[in-house]
């Protein structure tokens, strides 16, 4: 069975920082790009974040560039989400999806092979 599990959400106060954690199971994760996505109450969901299969190449979006780091372990079949200096209008739930193409094309939200179950970020004093 297919599946990715978020983990690693919670409360925390601004400037804080939190890392995610995405499990993959029933697939072999090196084959895929990975993408961090997020979406805010009443907000459509946007992208954060992309790895490439292998690693050596990153996307974040310009809201959170130098604040957050995607990585990956495929020997844990797991994906990371590394976030620092956290702002309130970080506040989301948080996803991670998986995409495989033959070549890096980024992680598109409508484009995505499989998707996870969220994560819950909150911050705030």
């Amino acid at each position: 069975q297919l599946q990715l599990v978020e983990s690693g959400g919670g409360l925390v106060q601004p400037g804080g920082s939190l890392r995610l954690s995405c499990a993959v199971s029933g697939f072999t994760l090196n084959y895929y790009a990975i993408g961090w996505f997020r979406q805010a109450p009443g907000k459509e969901r946007e992208g954060v974040s992309c790895i490439s299969s292998g690693g050596s190449t990153t996307n974040y979006a310009d809201s959170v560039k130098g604040r957050f780091t995607i990585s990956r372990d495929d020997a844990k079949a797991t994906a990371y989400l590394e976030m620092n200096s956290l702002k309130p209008e970080d506040t989301a739930i948080y996803y991670c999806a998986a995409r495989w193409r033959a070549f890096y094309s980024g992680c598109p939200r409508d484009g995505m092979d499989y998707w996870g179950e969220g994560t819950l970020v909150t911050v705030s004093s």
